[in-house]
């Protein structure tokens, strides 16, 4: 599974979900990778800033939405247990 979490530089929320992203996954032995929108889009993906990016942060989980504005710990601890 990969996990991803979707930001925008200055958002303070997603300083937070960076923070709980980071101390679940270490705690985990799972990594994931940061996708600031903005820049995405400056580098020619601009349909990722425009499906998420008025909800951000986003966390995605093998691609698909699995939470917004905050990183919905318990579902994401199942969902996580579950890869094989």
């Amino acid at each position: 599974m990969t996990v991803e979490l979707l930001t925008r530089e200055g958002c303070h929320m997603c300083a937070t979900a960076r923070r709980d992203l980071t101390r679940l996954c270490d705690e985990l032995g799972v990594e994931f990778t940061e996708v600031d929108v903005d820049r995405a889009a400056a580098d020619g993906r601009p349909e990722i800033r425009a499906d998420f990016g008025d909800r951000l942060p986003v966390v995605l989980l093998d691609g698909d939405e699995h939470s917004y504005w905050e990183v919905d710990e318990p579902r994401l601890r199942a969902d996580l247990g579950r890869r094989g």
